[in-house]
């Protein structure tokens, strides 16, 4: 199949599958005029990455599970810990946005938002106020 049609039948992009390409994530065959030709295993890898892209790995996270996807003799437990890796990494991304949403609620707070030139915001963002 063509780029277009593997793209409709991946979710994906044109765009994204010739960057994919580009990156090696996956290698389409190529016809007598050098167009791309998509085999099913090709769309199957697509389909794969953009379901991994979803749920925010990585290209180099998605290239690691696709190693372990086409690896008959792969073992669940390194899958397993690539994503519990990524769960870790998320719940740190998470309370670091639990934090920075407190800190912006302060300084809101903190200002009186009127014609005044004064403002707590920049004071404390300049450094000038500390707690």
């Amino acid at each position: 199949m063509n780029i277009s049609q593997a793209a409709r039948q991946s979710g994906l992009t044109p765009k994204a599958l010739r960057y994919y390409e580009s990156i090696d994530l996956l290698r389409p065959q190529r016809s007598a005029n050098g167009y791309r030709d998509y085999s099913e295993r090709d769309l199957e890898t697509l389909r794969f990455i953009q379901r991994a892209r979803a749920v925010g790995f990585s290209v180099e996270e998605v290239r690691d599970l696709l190693g372990l996807y086409h690896n008959p003799s792969r073992r669940s437990h390194d899958a397993k810990l690539l994503v519990l890796d990524k769960l870790e990494h998320i719940e740190t991304q998470l309370r670091n946005l639990r934090e920075m949403r407190a800190t912006l609620k302060e300084l809101a707070g903190r200002c009186a938002g009127d014609e005044s030139p004064e403002c707590a915001i920049l004071d404390q963002l300049a450094g000038g106020e500390h707690d």
